[in-house]
């Protein structure tokens, strides 16, 4: 998996000029301005290099929707680790407070719902479109964009549908529109007609008229997915595919021409009971040809890769597949899964575990740690410095684990002061090997090997070549911790549940 460096931005808070092109409301903007809010925001993520603490606050603000149930969607990196959320409707002059509910950051939706239900009474639901719009659609996006305190409405056109990355591996079907979108208008809907067709989420870097609108389809399936109390994402497929195109693969197959589809070439599982094997062509996903390019035909003018088909044929946890396999047409079902396991998961909405040792603090290695260290400063020598040493890091991006509860482990950040590290180099950044060469399994086994460890010296060993092997004595380590965490203001040696096993006798 490449680094998940987005080709997007979010439309979140930050400076920006009035959103442009205004136009005059519908005929039914009255009851669309009803149930359009603007979100107030206070953020607190997590500080990936000190896990120990919170960033500063971040005051930030974007739009949302009322929808049914009484309840008011938005996007996900709107709500994402706030520690309050406030919404205010349209011309109205106080605020009043939401809880989050739910955020699916991997399609950027979100949840809120309201302390006093009372306000839905005069704030209705906004009726969502069933269907895709169709390419020059005329759309409305509404939102609180930075640059004024009052709604704005921008026009422009359905210019594109496809099914791309909203951050691996979760995809889903995205509309781009060339209204302006600008800070703030996150979490605003987009309208054709009288109906909702999405949420409004990004904008194409600094382009002009560049915006996304996470569709209607794509909002069903997250309400969806959280009817039973807790969003689990979306299932998808995970084999590696490719196209169909090159002549030679054509014939190394044995294929005849009227065959179409495309090569598995790497199914997700290898064991002898999983339907797909090297080599087989998908030819259908249900009743949706699948051409050369790996596209199936929507509607009468719409193309989109064939795995959009998963959302729409899911039933169960499989999809039907037909295939061909050496020259035979056979029929199998695919499990499918929201759950894909990766060795350097995404931290979600919640805050990264740690454990501090002597003057190592330790911590999981997460998507977001990694994507930090990319885009920092010196973000190219640190990735060149890594793969050359072969840092696990950057060798084994986008793997699964080996085995049950595999995860990487890392130094979060530099020494904190202390006699105990004369003479080490700074090992952030590093993945723990081995303890005392004990493997080291994950955070939680960490903590245990060090819990039940009385040797004289404790050793740690990091996984990347030339990297040193750290030695500490081992009862000045524990001794020295209590004091490095009063003089770091650190109000716990770790997060609660490494705690939980650091005091397990």
């Amino acid at each position: 998996m490449a680094l998940a460096v987005q080709p997007v931005r979010a439309a979140d808070a930050g400076a920006a000029s009035p959103a442009a092109g205004a136009t005059s409301p519908s005929k039914n903007a009255g009851t669309i301005e009803d149930s359009v809010v603007k979100v107030f925001s206070t953020l607190r993520g997590p500080d990936l290099y000190k896990p120990w603490t919170k960033e500063s606050p971040a005051e930030v603000t974007g739009s949302g929707v009322v929808i049914e149930g009484k309840r008011i969607l938005t996007n996900a990196h709107m709500v994402q680790h706030a520690s309050q959320v406030q919404i205010q409707a349209n011309l109205a002059g106080d605020k009043l407070y939401a809880t989050v509910v739910a955020v699916a950051p991997d399609t950027d939706l979100a949840i809120l719902k309201l302390d006093d239900e009372s306000f839905f009474d005069t704030h209705p639901p906004l009726p969502r479109a069933k269907n895709l719009p169709g390419v020059k659609d005329m759309v409305l996006a509404y939102g609180y964009p930075e640059g004024g305190n009052s709604l704005a409405i921008t026009k422009g056109i359905v210019s594109r549908v496809e099914f791309a990355y909203f951050r691996y591996p979760a995809a889903g079907l995205r509309i781009q529109i060339d209204a302006a979108i600008n800070p703030g208008n996150s979490g605003g809907p987009a309208i054709v007609g009288d109906k909702m067709i999405g949420l409004t989420y990004s904008r194409l870097n600094d382009a002009d008229n560049i915006g996304y609108i996470i569709p209607s389809e794509e909002i069903d399936c997250f309400l969806q997915g959280m009817a039973s109390g807790h969003y689990d994402g979306k299932p998808a497929m995970y084999d590696e595919h490719q196209t169909l195109e090159n002549p030679a693969l054509r014939n190394f197959l044995k294929l005849s021409p009227a065959v179409q589809g495309m090569v598995v070439a790497r199914p997700y599982q290898t064991d002898a009971s999983y339907p797909l094997k090297t080599w087989d062509v998908i030819t259908k996903i249900g009743d949706f040809p699948v051409d050369d390019e790996g596209m199936i035909k929507v509607g009468d003018e719409l193309k989109l890769r064939f795995t959009y088909a998963v959302q729409k044929l899911v039933k169960n946890g499989t999809v039907p597949l037909t295939i061909v396999r050496q020259g035979r047409e056979i029929q199998v079902t695919e499990p499918v899964s929201a759950n894909y396991p990766r060795l350097i998961p995404s931290i979600g909405n919640g805050y990264p575990n740690y454990f501090i040792y002597g003057p190592l603090a330790f911590t999981d290695a997460t998507e977001e740690y990694l994507d930090g260290l990319v885009r920092s400063k010196y973000g190219s020598s640190i990735m060149s410095r890594m793969s050359a040493s072969g840092n696990p890091l950057v060798t084994r991006i986008g793997d699964r684990p080996q085995f049950p509860g595999e995860r990487l482990v890392v130094v979060a950040g530099p020494f904190f002061p202390h006699k105990l590290s004369q003479g080490y180099s700074n090992p952030m950044t590093e993945v723990v090997k081995t303890i005392n060469s004990i493997p080291i399994k994950n955070l939680a086994h960490l903590v245990a090997v060090l819990r039940d460890c009385h040797d004289k010296y404790v050793t740690v060993e990091f996984a990347s070549r030339y990297s040193e092997i750290l030695v500490f004595p081992r009862a000045e380590m524990v001794a020295a911790t209590d004091d490095i965490l009063t003089d770091n203001g650190v109000r716990a040696q770790g997060s609660a549940d490494m705690l939980d096993i650091w005091n397990k006798k």
